[in-house]
Formats: C-alpha cells, sequence, structure tokens
C-alpha cells in the first residue's frame, strides 16, 4: 500500500470511529509503530486529525473545540461550493440570518448577487466582509464574543433575536447525526444557536462532509427542525440515507477538487 493510500484509509478511520490507538493501526494496516506515528504526524500537520499519547483523535471529537483559524483552513473548496448552493435558496427581498462559521462566512462572496436583502448575523467576520456591501441591510445581534469562534453569543444575543422573525437561517454546525440531530462544542453558543432556528421560517444548516455523522457535546436543535442540509457528493451514502430516512432535504453542492484525504462519496 502506498503512503498516501494509508494516510487516506487512517484518515477515515478516525473519522469514523472518533479515535485510534498506535497499535491498533499497527495492526490494522500491518506496518511499524515508527510508520503509524510519523503517519499521524503527518495528517496532523494537515489539520486532519490531533496527536493524542498513543494514538490520535477527530478533529471534531466531542467536547473537542478548534479554533476559527483551525477550521477556516480545512476543505476551503468545498465549502466554498456548499455557500454557493446555499446562496441559490436566497431570493431578493428576503431577510436571512447567517450564522457565525467557517463554511456560512463563505455566503458573504455570494450576496453582491442580489439588490435587496437583510442579513442578520452574529459573525463578526461576516459583518466586517459585508460592510460595504450595496444593497444589503446588516444587522448585528450583539452579545459577548467568543474569541475562539469570533461569534457573538449570550443573552443579550438571545434578548435580540426575540425581536425580529427571519425568512431563512443558514446555521453552521460541528455535527449533524441521524440520533442526536445537531450539535456544537460549547453550550452558550449552543442556546444561541436553538433560538435562531426558533426565529427563522426556514432552517438550512450547511455542513461539509466532516460534519455528517458526526456529534459534538451541545445538541441544539433536531433534524425535524430542519428544512434542508447543504452539503456535498462527498458524504458517504450510508450518511446520505441515515438522514434521508429522518426526512431532511439534502441539497448537494458541486464535488470540489480533491486536494486532502476524503471519505468516499456519491449520494
Amino acid at each position: 500500500m502506498y503512503e498516501e493510500e494509508r494516510l487516506q484509509k487512517i484518515y477515515q478511520y478516525v473519522q469514523q470511529n472518533n479515535r485510534a490507538s498506535v497499535h491498533h493501526l499497527c495492526s490494522l494496516f500491518h506496518v511499524s509503530e515508527s510508520t503509524i506515528r510519523r503517519d499521524l504526524t503527518e495528517l496532523e500537520k494537515r489539520q486532519l486529525l490531533k496527536r493524542t499519547h498513543g494514538g490520535a483523535i477527530c478533529m471534531d471529537s466531542v467536547g473537542m473545540e478548534q479554533t476559527y483559524n483551525e477550521k477556516i483552513d480545512r476543505f476551503q473548496e468545498e465549502k466554498r461550493q456548499i455557500a454557493a448552493k446555499a446562496a441559490s435558496l436566497i431570493q431578493n427581498g428576503d431577510s436571512v440570518l447567517i450564522d457565525s462559521g467557517t463554511t456560512t462566512l463563505y455566503l458573504a462572496g455570494y450576496l453582491s448577487a442580489f439588490q435587496s436583502l437583510t442579513v442578520v448575523t452574529n459573525s463578526i467576520y461576516l459583518m466586517q466582509q459585508l460592510s460595504n456591501q450595496p444593497g444589503l441591510t446588516l444587522i448585528s445581534l450583539g452579545g459577548t464574543l467568543r474569541s475562539n469562534t469570533m461569534a457573538l453569543v449570550g443573552p443579550m444575543t438571545e434578548q435580540n433575536l426575540l425581536q425580529i422573525r427571519v425568512d431563512k437561517a443558514f446555521m453552521a454546525t460541528n455535527g449533524i447525526d441521524g440520533e442526536m440531530g445537531l450539535t456544537t462544542p460549547n453550550l452558550l453558543e449552543a442556546a444561541t444557536k436553538r433560538k435562531m432556528m426558533q426565529v427563522a421560517e426556514q432552517v438550512y444548516v450547511l455542513a461539509d462532509h466532516s460534519k455528517i455523522g458526526r456529534v459534538s457535546f451541545a445538541k441544539f436543535g433536531s433534524l425535524a427542525e430542519v428544512d434542508g442540509c447543504v452539503t456535498s457528493s462527498l458524504v458517504p451514502q450510508e450518511r446520505c440515507r441515515e438522514l434521508r430516512d429522518r426526512q431532511v432535504h439534502l441539497y448537494f453542492a458541486e464535488a470540489p477538487r480533491q486536494t486532502e484525504p476524503q471519505t468516499e462519496g456519491g449520494c
């Protein structure tokens, strides 16, 4: 087995099982411990997993939260395609709520096509990108800044959400799972996300393939509350079936160019 092929399979195994030990990976791939440790170090450099004592864990494991800068470097082309597909669900005159997140941030680049749009957000980065956009009414939700995600959250944010209704909400998530629904690592952010979903007529979740089937620490919504999930064709077929079995409508972006290890998809 070639090194790159082994890296892809190790990455896939950790994604599916949340963690793996060096000993188990040695048995699985019939290579030495030094080879596996070198492979794990390489995958960590690519920001695809996190090394631990004796093995590795998935970057999106329960309770673990990457910084915004760490997340934005992952699956960039896939996220752009997902954002482009999400933008096709917006119409002139809509009021939209855009959650803070690395995938939702890419939506900013597609909003210049609209002549009249009201955008409500808790994302500092999104506000910066849209601040000089003609035709947009930009509304900040206010609140307490979480520097790890550059999101405004907390009681003040939730109180401001009670004053509005929007046509569509575009939500970011750390995990979307058939059983657990929508999850994120932080309880404050989960509470704010929950309120966001409640004030929207339609709720769309934007999730790259690594988020599908993942579970994080705090639940903020059920799949029954979701009108659609915008993702990519890199999602494995069995994950697609799980979501469809729970009546989640899937919107697929164009397949991105594969520049990093991916799981097998094709829904």
